[in-house]
């Protein structure tokens, strides 16, 4: 059945795939249709094709399968089209005066002789040309996304597509759909894959090879943080993806190879004996880093300061007595160009960094102190009583034509102005962030790592820490002896059983370790949702905004995605007076909290500070925020994170937030929170690790609660197993090092 009109409202719209419930009017009967729009506007004319259905809890609606913007013929719906907002700088007004000027003709001189508009009272010539632009464009938008749409790419991705490859959407895709694979983050091989075969690309195109190696390659580094991959590996792995043997298409996947190592995207090198295949931006991290770091390590510019009688100072001042350990590692870092200082909770490794500021500004040097997370950050300037920032913040994301230069403000061309960077919880850097503070240090200036080797590794690709501390090149001062604990807590007594492959001291009647046991998947989920929406709360005060649960997996029924769908569903229902968005399988709503998944350096913030409105750019994976507003028509998200920044969400970004009631502990790297709830379940022995549970418990600031089995917690303890990553900065480290001292000697 065909039916056609104006679109009168907008009843409900998901900005992620489209999906629409809207009343068009047909010949001047309201119907209500269901079905995926590219874009919504009240007065947008449709001709749409499907039937009427009878919805049991709506009533009958208008189920459409396949639509076409139609532009109105009537004077009336001229305007009202004009005047909807689709076409930017055209309001109600100037509709009026454009359809009163050129009556029936209006839009093909908008698309045909755009310069006549300037006739029209208040039309400059130079709007009139941007209107024309903007109603061409806004008619190849509507047809590459509805184009796309066939291959069920959802609405969000084809705008995104679009923002890409712009006019060119359908021929580029077309042409070879496996660019998509390289292009545009969020199109993974087997969506490419389906459209070459509905277009008709042959199974044993280079084009499909190329896109399958690319993304066997950068989804495997993804998953397990190395920076390269071993060739035979990549192929093995390929071949299964493609579905092609490699020793009969060898001829087709070397000469894709051969084309990744031609255009630069990776690069073939020996390693131990076998060839090894590197995305060249992550070879280029490593070898920078190391440079740098072997660079900053041999500096002769460093002066060594006699600090005894400082140290005394300080332990004077602060009542305290240090041990041999940290003395040592006050000195090393006070006297050396990159030192690491490592150590377990309660070792002193804050006070140390205290003893360190103020030794250097006894001698007048200049200091930063910089952290991975703006948690992270936070818990450092309380510490210290001195401002500390997040590694992304101190560069500063560049803007305007400077962006198209350099990601970041401060970099080789622009470095701090400073005399040493103590950087904390360093565990967590991966190597594309230490890439740019790395850029952005002085020649002449400390950096001191402050960290904790046992903690998991970083999310992103990369070992940082781990290659530093046994490069041999890097002085390091291991910190053991446990200062910072009270007699009645057992966080960070538990913290080093478990570290030591000790079960901890579970009895309940401390303060703030506690464990409730749980035999079934059910009721430990149940407990989890109880503890945080009531129990916790009236037990000790704080908001339930304030207890994290933090989950070792993603799936199941102690899974972050279960998790968090019970415990929005009791900590923020739906209502009336709440706007909620659909974006894939997640619910948002106002009131929400929320994680941003990955870093984004173009989306906008606005922050108070005083009477004073900052602005900038960039969101960083493991922001934790509030959904403040939902814009139903726009689908814009307004999300408050904890530091205070005000961010816009567009549409087309909304799908890098998560819910955040639960997140994993992978996640939680850099963070800490007053009360830290972990499921004690049991899964797959290369997740449910000893490092894993050790950086669980070391989130908390004032409480620990396990909920499940005891014996699932013991295996966790005893589970020693760690995934070497694959990493080149140990080696690129020892040999710049190297190249260092032949230059000197």
């Amino acid at each position: 059945m065909h039916i056609e009109g104006p679109i009168e409202e907008i009843i409900f719209r998901n900005e992620q795939n489209g999906y629409t419930v809207f009343v068009l009017d047909f010949k001047t009967t309201p119907v209500v249709c269901v079905g995926k729009l590219v874009s919504a506007n009240v007065g947008e004319n449709l001709a749409l094709d499907g039937e009427y259905v009878n919805n049991s809890k709506y009533g009958y609606q208008f189920a459409f399968s396949s639509y076409e913007v139609v532009l109105p013929s009537t004077l009336a719906g001229i305007e009202k089209y004009l005047s909807s907002g689709l076409i930017k700088g055209v309001g109600p007004v100037t509709a009026k005066n454009i359809v009163n000027h050129f009556k029936e003709q209006t839009f093909d001189i908008i698309e045909m002789s755009p310069s006549s508009l300037a006739e029209v009272r208040n039309i400059s010539m130079k709007k009139a040309l941007e209107i024309g632009e903007k109603f061409k464009e806004l008619k190849k938008l509507q047809n590459s996304v509805m184009f796309l749409q066939k291959y069920n790419i959802s609405t969000n991705m084809a705008l995104k597509i679009y923002d890409i490859y712009g006019s060119n959407t359908i021929e580029i895709v077309k042409n070879n759909p496996y660019r998509l694979v390289e292009d545009v983050d969020g199109i993974g091989f087997m969506t490419a894959d389906k459209i070459a075969k509905n277009i008709g690309v042959p199974q044993n195109s280079e084009y499909r090879v190329r896109a399958g190696i690319l993304h066997t390659l950068n989804s495997t580094i993804d998953k397990t943080g190395n920076t390269y991959l071993p060739k035979a590996m990549l192929i093995n792995i390929s071949q299964n993806l493609l579905e092609m043997d490699y020793e009969e298409n060898k001829e087709l996947y070397e000469n894709a190879l051969s084309g990744l190592t031609l255009d630069k995207t990776v690069l073939i090198n020996w390693q131990d004996g076998y060839e090894i295949v590197i995305p060249s931006k992550l070879y280029f991290y490593e070898i920078s880093v190391a440079q740098k770091l072997a660079l900053l390590n041999s500096s002769t510019k460093q002066t060594e300061y006699k600090i005894d009688d400082e140290i005394l100072h300080f332990e004077e001042k602060n009542k305290i007595s240090f041990h041999d350990e940290q003395k040592n590692a006050i000195i090393t870092a006070i006297n050396s160009g990159v030192s690491v200082i490592t150590g377990g909770p309660g070792t002193g490794k804050t006070t140390i960094i205290k003893c360190i500021i103020e030794i250097l500004s006894q001698h007048n040097q200049k200091f930063m102190l910089l952290a991975p997370t703006g948690r992270a950050s936070k818990r450092m300037s309380d510490a210290t009583g001195y401002e500390a920032k997040t590694i992304h913040r101190a560069l500063e994301v560049a803007q305007g034509d400077m962006a198209s230069i350099s990601r970041f403000v401060h970099n080789e061309n622009n470095p701090f102005k400073t005399n040493c960077v103590i950087v904390d919880e360093v565990s967590m850097v991966d190597v594309s962030l230490m890439h740019h503070l790395c850029k952005a240090l002085p020649r002449d200036c400390k950096l001191i790592l402050v960290g904790d080797k046992d903690q998991l590794a970083s999310v992103g690709a990369g070992n940082v820490l781990g290659d530093i501390l046994t490069s041999g090149i890097i002085k390091v001062a291991m910190l053991t002896k446990i200062f910072r604990q009270s007699e009645d807590s057992l966080i960070i007594t538990n913290a080093h059983l478990i570290n030591e492959g000790k079960m901890p001291i579970i009895n309940n009647s401390c303060k703030d370790f506690f464990f409730e046991e749980k035999t079934d998947t059910a009721s430990i989920k149940q407990s989890i949702v109880d503890m945080v929406t009531r129990r916790l709360p009236a037990f000790t005060g704080l908001e339930s905004s304030q207890i994290q649960v933090l989950a070792p997996l993603k799936a199941g029924v102690c899974g972050i995605d279960n998790l968090n769908r019970s415990l929005q569903a009791t900590l923020n229902p739906p209502s009336i007076e709440k706007a909620e968005l659909v974006v894939g399988e997640n619910i948002f709503r106002v009131g929400d909290k929320v994680m941003q998944t990955a870093n984004n350096y173009n989306l906008v913030w606005k922050k108070m500070n005083g009477f004073i409105e900052e602005e900038g750019e960039g969101v960083f994976n493991g922001d934790i925020g509030f959904i403040e507003q939902i814009d139903y028509q726009t689908g814009e998200v307004i999300v408050e994170f904890e530091d205070g920044r005000a961010c816009l969400y567009p549409r087309t970004e909304i799908s890098q937030l998560s819910l955040a009631y639960a997140i994993t502990i992978h996640k939680s790297q850099g963070s800490e929170f007053d009360i830290v709830i972990i499921p004690a379940i049991s899964g797959p022995n290369i997740i449910l690790t000893r490092n894993l549970i050790y950086t669980a418990v070391t989130r908390a600031k004032k409480m620990v609660v396990l909920v499940g089995e005891q014996k699932n917690l013991k295996r966790m303890v005893s589970n020693t197993y760690t995934v070497k990553r694959l990493t080149l900065l140990k080696q690129l480290l020892k040999e710049a090092d190297q190249k260092i001292k032949d230059l000197f000697d």
